[in-house]
């Protein structure tokens, strides 16, 4: 990849102003239609600073007092917003947060331990809640959480593995579950998982990463399926199981970038899921996180396993084999 020109860059100090602006605005509609995605949101757009080099840009206690706001007494684990009940997706965000945060002693880790064990069914999938539904992102969320305490030794890894390993599909990929297509956010689950089990030997490899490098289209920008749009979210979602699989130079980094960086918003920061489109917290870091590990300069380090600040994640001892493109100087 070449060193970005003025035109072509990121846009740093516009994407943190935008960040910190998100949630002021409590009077708008989008804000109350958006409430089961408020901890995910927060996450989001932490990780996203923390890769910036800006987690300051946020107030820490402000921070941590919400996320405890929206814990479940009941169940013993997290909603997405303060009286939502319990699940899986908020309450690996609230672990997330609290961790790049510092302050993983405000939970009650025993009760979110039980909580998340109580979801995995007969089969080895788990239910993101108490109603049920199941999502190889659920077995994803438990394998990561429970990791990240320090207790992935409770977990039955071989009823886990087993599972994920029927959702894998004849293109090498894996769908959301048994007999589901492959798609590339489902893919990032089921690897992160395996990642984190060290069980990447059930995988297919070369075949995977031939489906993934496929879903880079002519402009640069990645799909999540065959015949279907480019989106910047899934220049993690590839990304994270390339860089696993150590196959990151399979696509074009340089017209990669050049997409991610297009779906910038010049003048309100932000980044859009593709050109000319509204843009939103969730594509502002999983663009962000894309350019992390396509290298580009002077962004921090991501864990494509975690989706977190990689130098935290090799603090807590939990560092897997990826490889990303070598961070280039400004």
């Amino acid at each position: 990849m070449t060193t970005p020109t003025p035109n072509t860059q990121l846009l740093t100090p516009l994407h943190v102003s935008y960040i910190q602006k998100l949630g002021q605005s409590k009077d708008d509609l989008s804000y109350h239609l958006t409430a089961h995605l408020r901890l995910n949101a927060i996450y989001w757009g932490l990780t996203a600073l923390c890769i910036m080099g800006r987690q300051d840009a946020l107030d820490r206690d402000e921070m941590i007092a919400f996320v405890m706001s929206c814990w479940d007494e009941e169940a013993g684990a997290f909603g997405a917003h303060p009286d939502h009940d319990a699940h899986l997706l908020p309450t690996l965000s609230g672990i997330q947060i609290l961790i790049m945060q510092d302050a993983l002693d405000r939970v009650d880790v025993p009760r979110v331990v039980e909580f998340i064990l109580s979801l995995q069914q007969p089969s080895g999938v788990f239910a993101g809640d108490m109603w049920g539904e199941i999502d190889t992102r659920f077995t994803y969320c438990a394998v990561s959480a429970l990791s990240l305490l320090g207790h992935l030794h409770r977990l039955d890894k071989v009823k886990t593995v087993n599972y994920i390993a029927q959702c894998r599909n004849f293109d090498g990929g894996f769908g959301s579950c048994i007999g589901a297509e492959s798609h590339s956010a489902q893919v990032f689950v089921c690897v992160g998982a395996l990642a984190i089990l060290d069980r990447l030997d059930i995988i297919d490899g070369p075949t995977l990463g031939w489906w993934l490098a496929e879903r880079q289209l002519p402009n640069g920008g990645l799909n999540g399926r065959p015949e279907k749009l480019e989106d910047v979210c899934y220049s993690f979602w590839v990304l994270s199981a390339l860089s696993i699989l150590g196959k990151v130079p399979w696509i074009d980094a340089d017209k990669l970038a050049s997409f991610i960086l297009s779906a910038q918003d010049a003048e309100g920061g932000g980044i859009a899921d593709r050109p000319g489109d509204m843009v939103d917290v969730f594509h502002t870091l999983f663009g962000v996180a894309g350019l992390s590990i396509l290298g580009y300069p002077g962004l921090e380090d991501l864990d494509p396993v975690y989706c977190m600040p990689a130098a935290l994640i090799e603090a807590r001892g939990l560092r897997k084999g990826w490889k990303a493109l070598e961070r280039r100087r400004v």
